[in-house]
C-alpha cells in the first residue's frame, strides 16, 4: 500500500459489534482507530466511505431474547439504537451503520452461497456434534467450554483457544461442559454444509501476498496454512436465529458466514439510500480500482484473513486490499472484567467525560502493530491534562488574549517568525505519512513535540512583558499571530483525532472547514473571536466514576 497523491476511492469497515449487549470501551477503541484513519483520508480529499453494522444473528441473541421474554427482532432493534447512539456520541463518522438482519444481507448471503455451491465448493457431510439433552439443542461453539486439545489451557471455547490461538472442532475439546446447563453434552450425528477451504490454500496465499497484512499476522497465518487447513462448517441446526439456507431444510447460515457479508450489505444499503445504483458493482467487482480495508481485533483475524477473502474470491467479488489487526484493550493492566471493576461501558464513559479525551488517548497508544493497548486511568488523566490542555490549548489561550484585548481581535498582516511556521508546515508532511501508516502514537508524539516548540517560542518572546510597556506594539500582534498560526496548524493535524475540538478552533478563527492543505495557508489579517475555554482538565472524581462497581 502506497501513499498516493491522486484521489483515491476507499471503502473502510470495522468489526461488527454483537447485538446482545451495550458497547464497552474495547469496541470504542477499534471504532476510534478506524474513524481516525477515515477522517484523515477525507481531509486529504479522498473519497472514503466507512460502513459498519450490528452482528445480529446466532444462538446468543436467540437465548438472550428468550431470557428477556421478547423476540430476537425486538432485542436487536433495541441494541441497534443503543449502539448507534454511543458510536455517534464518540464522533464516529459512519456513512452507514446497518444490521446483518437485513434483506440486503439475506440476498447477498444467498448469492455468495449459491456461487460457491455452483463451483462445487460446498459439501454436505454428516458430522458428530455436541448436544445438550437438557436444553434439547445442538451446542454452538460459544456454548461449550473445556480444555484446549493443543495447549491444554482450561476454560476455552469450542472453536478456538484464546491462549495459543489454536483452532479445533468442539468435539476435540477435553472435558467439555455445556455453558447453558452445566451438563456434560453428548455426541450426536447431524448433517452439515462445509465450505471446502482445504482446496483453496494457493488462493489464500496469493491473496496474502498481494494484500496488506501485518507481518505478525502473516506469521500466524503461515502457521495455519503450513498445517492442515480444514474445511469450514457454515451451517447450524435449529433452533437458531439467522437466515435459513435455501434448499436445505432446517439448516441456517452460521453467523460467521453472513456477518462479514454484512459489510457488503451495509454498503449496498447506504448506496440505495442515496440513490446510487452503480457504485456497489464498481466497488465489489474483482478488478475494481476501489480500495477496501478492514479494521479488526486479533481474536477474529482467522475469519477475516482466511475464510472471508476465500469466500469473496470464489464468489466473484473483490477481496480486501488490507486487513488491519489490533490487539486487545486492557484496563489498568488487567483484562476487562465486570466483577473486578475493570469493565467500562461506552455510556458510563460518556456520562462522565468528553469523548475527545479518550479519542486522543487511544491515538497516543495505537500503532500499526497488533500489540494490546492498556487504558491506564492515571496515565490517561495525566496525558490528557498535560498534552491537550497544558500544551496544545495553552498555546491558543495565552496568545489570543492579547489579540482580543489590544488589537481589536485582528491578526497581524505579517508573521513575527515565518521560519518557525514554515518548519511546522514542512513537518506536517512526515506526520501525514504516519497517519497513513496508522502509526498514530508516533504522530501524536511528533505533534506534541511541535506544541512544546510553540510554547517555547511564546516563552522566549514574552508578549506579557512587552505588553506592560506598550500594549499596542505591533510586534506583540505579530508574535501572537505567529503562535496562533502554530496553534491552528496543530489543530488541523489533530483534526482526525479530535474533530469537534478542531471545529471549535476553526470557529474561533472564523476559518473555513479544515482540510490538510489548510496547513499551507497562514492566517493573516483575520478577525478572530473571543477565546473561550475549549477543554477542561480531567479530575480524580471523573476517573472514580468510571470504575464504580455496578450495582
Amino acid at each position: 500500500m502506497s501513499l498516493k497523491e491522486k484521489n483515491r476511492k476507499i471503502l473502510v469497515t470495522s468489526a461488527l459489534p454483537y447485538a446482545n449487549s451495550p458497547l464497552h470501551l474495547g469496541h470504542i477503541m477499534e471504532s476510534v482507530q478506524t474513524d481516525i484513519w477515515v477522517r484523515f483520508q477525507k481531509i486529504n480529499g479522498h473519497e472514503c466511505t466507512y460502513v459498519c453494522a450490528d452482528d445480529a444473528h446466532g444462538t446468543p441473541i436467540m437465548l438472550k431474547a428468550e431470557e428477556l421474554k421478547i423476540t430476537p427482532e425486538e432485542l436487536i432493534s433495541q441494541i441497534h439504537k443503543d449502539h448507534k447512539e454511543s458510536l455517534e456520541n464518540f464522533n464516529i463518522d459512519h456513512a452507514n451503520f446497518h444490521t446483518t438482519h437485513s434483506e440486503e444481507n439475506k440476498e447477498l448471503s444467498e448469492l455468495i452461497f449459491r456461487r460457491l455451491e455452483e463451483k462445487n465448493l460446498i459439501e454436505s457431510r454428516v458430522i458428530k456434534q455436541l448436544y445438550d439433552k437438557e436444553k434439547d439443542m445442538f451446542l454452538s461453539d460459544r456454548y461449550i467450554k473445556g480444555t484446549c486439545p493443543k495447549c491444554k489451557a482450561d476454560d476455552q471455547y469450542g472453536d478456538n483457544c484464546e491462549v495459543c490461538s489454536g483452532t479445533y472442532d468442539a468435539t476435540e475439546l477435553l472435558k467439555p461442559i455445556s455453558v447453558l446447563s452445566e451438563s456434560v453434552p453428548e455426541v450426536k450425528d447431524s448433517e452439515h454444509l462445509f465450505f471446502k477451504l482445504s482446496e483453496l490454500k494457493d488462493s489464500i496465499n496469493n491473496w496474502i501476498d498481494s494484500s496488506f497484512v501485518q507481518p505478525q499476522v502473516v506469521n500466524k497465518l503461515s502457521e495455519w496454512l503450513d498445517g492442515e487447513l480444514r474445511d469450514w462448517d457454515i451451517s447450524r441446526d435449529k433452533p437458531y436465529f439467522g437466515f435459513s439456507i435455501p434448499g436445505h431444510e432446517n439448516k441456517y447460515f452460521y453467523v460467521w458466514l453472513d456477518a462479514p457479508i454484512g459489510y457488503l450489505a451495509s454498503h449496498k444499503n447506504y448506496l440505495d439510500k442515496i440513490g446510487d445504483t452503480k457504485t456497489f458493482e464498481e466497488c465489489w467487482k474483482p478488478d475494481s480500482d476501489y480500495e477496501i480495508y478492514h479494521f479488526i481485533g486479533k481474536d477474529i483475524m482467522y475469519f477475516h484473513t482466511l475464510f472471508f477473502p476465500a469466500m469473496l474470491k470464489h464468489s466473484d467479488f473483490k477481496t480486501p486490499d488490507g486487513v488491519f489487526v489490533h490487539g486487545f484493550l486492557t484496563l489498568n493492566g488487567e483484562k476487562m472484567s465486570k466483577s473486578r471493576g475493570t469493565f467500562i461501558l461506552a455510556k458510563t464513559y460518556l456520562d462522565n467525560l468528553d469523548p475527545e479525551y479518550l479519542r486522543y488517548y487511544f491515538a497516543t497508544k495505537l500503532g500499526p502493530g497488533v500489540d494490546d493497548v492498556d487504558l491506564n486511568l492515571e496515565d490517561f488523566k495525566q496525558r490528557v491534562n498535560s498534552d491537550l490542555v497544558g500544551k496544545f490549548i495553552n498555546i491558543g489561550s495565552r496568545s489570543a488574549k492579547f489579540i482580543n484585548k489590544d488589537f481589536n481581535n485582528a491578526l497581524a498582516s505579517q508573521l513575527h517568525n515565518p521560519e518557525l511556521v514554515k518548519e511546522f508546515i514542512t513537518i506536517a508532511s512526515s506526520i501525514k505519512v504516519l497517519y497513513e501508516a496508522r502509526d498514530f502514537n508516533k504522530a501524536m508524539r511528533e505533534i506534541m513535540s511541535l506544541a512544546d516548540k510553540a510554547n517555547q517560542y511564546v516563552d522566549k518572546m514574552q508578549p506579557w512583558v512587552l505588553s506592560k510597556t506598550n500594549p499596542k506594539d505591533e510586534v506583540i500582534q505579530q508574535i501572537c499571530t505567529t503562535s496562533l498560526n502554530l496553534f491552528r496548524i496543530l489543530a488541523i493535524m489533530l483534526k482526525p483525532v479530535t474533530p469537534e475540538l478542531a471545529n471549535k478552533i476553526a470557529a474561533f478563527f472564523n476559518d473555513h472547514a479544515y482540510t490538510w492543505n489548510s496547513i499551507d495557508e497562514p492566517l493573516l489579517e483575520q478577525n478572530i473571536n473571543q477565546f473561550k475555554p475549549l477543554l477542561g482538565r480531567i479530575d480524580d472524581q471523573s476517573i472514580e466514576q468510571l470504575i464504580k462497581p455496578e450495582k
